[in-house]
C-alpha cells in the first residue's frame, strides 16, 4: 500500500477566492485538457474513481481537493488550452490559475502533465515560468508513455529535460504512464519529498 491510497475528496471550488485558508501543504496537479491528469491522479492514490476522468476534454472545470491528511492534500486543476471553451472563460481560467499559483501560500509544489507526443506547448510553458516565478518546484510528467517504444521515450524525456533549463527554476521531468506504471516510484518520491514524508514511515 501507499500514503497516496488513502486520499479522499474534500471539496470543490470555482477559483482561489472560494478556498479558505489552509496552513498545511498543497500539491497541485495541472495539464491540458486530454493530458491524462485524472488518470495521473487516479494512478498514483491507486483509486480508480477518485478525480473523474472523461472522453470529454475540458470536463473538470472546478479546482478540486484531495486530503491526504490534516497537513496534507493535492490539488486538481482545471484543464487549460482546450479549444471548445469559450474565450472569455479560458481568460477567466488563466487569471485564476495565476492567482493560485502566485498568492496560494500553502502550495508547495507543481506537477505539470503533458502528452509526451506533445510536449511543452506555449501555455505548459506560461504555466511552469508562474510557477518558477513563484519559487514553487515543478515535477513535469510526460504522460500516455505507453504510447511509445523506449527508445523514442527516452529522447523524448531528454529533449523536455534540455529544453527545461531555459525555465531556470527547479524542474524535474519524468516519464509516466497511468497504464502500465511507468515512472509511478519517480513520481511518488518527489511527491513525498515535497509533502514532507518520510518514505520510510509512508504505510506500505
Amino acid at each position: 500500500m501507499s500514503y497516496f491510497t488513502q486520499a479522499k475528496f474534500l471539496t470543490s471550488a470555482p477559483d482561489i477566492a472560494h478556498l479558505t485558508p489552509f496552513d498545511g501543504i498543497e500539491i497541485a496537479f495541472a495539464g491540458r485538457s486530454n493530458a491524462g491528469k485524472s488518470s495521473a491522479l487516479n494512478k498514483i492514490t491507486r483509486q480508480n474513481s477518485l478525480a473523474r476522468t472523461s472522453k470529454t476534454p475540458g470536463r473538470t472545470q472546478l479546482i478540486n481537493l484531495f486530503e491526504l491528511d490534516e497537513q496534507r492534500r493535492l490539488v486538481d486543476l482545471p484543464g487549460y488550452g482546450y479549444a471548445k471553451v469559450p474565450l472569455a472563460m479560458k481568460q477567466k481560467w488563466q487569471k485564476s490559475l495565476g492567482e493560485y499559483l502566485q498568492k496560494r501560500e500553502c502550495l508547495k509544489g507543481l506537477v505539470v502533465l503533458m502528452d509526451i507526443r506533445h510536449p511543452l506547448k506555449d501555455l505548459d510553458q506560461e504555466l511552469i515560468y508562474w510557477a518558477v516565478s513563484a519559487k514553487l518546484p515543478v515535477l513535469i510528467l510526460l504522460t500516455k508513455a505507453d504510447k511509445l517504444k523506449a527508445g523514442k521515450r527516452k529522447q523524448q524525456v531528454l529533449m523536455v529535460r534540455e529544453a527545461s533549463l531555459a525555465f531556470m527554476g527547479d524542474v524535474t521531468v519524468q516519464a509516466f504512464s497511468s497504464l502500465t506504471g511507468v515512472g509511478l516510484p519517480e513520481a511518488e518520491n518527489v511527491l513525498l519529498n515535497w509533502l514532507g514524508v518520510d518514505n520510510t514511515q509512508a504505510p506500505s
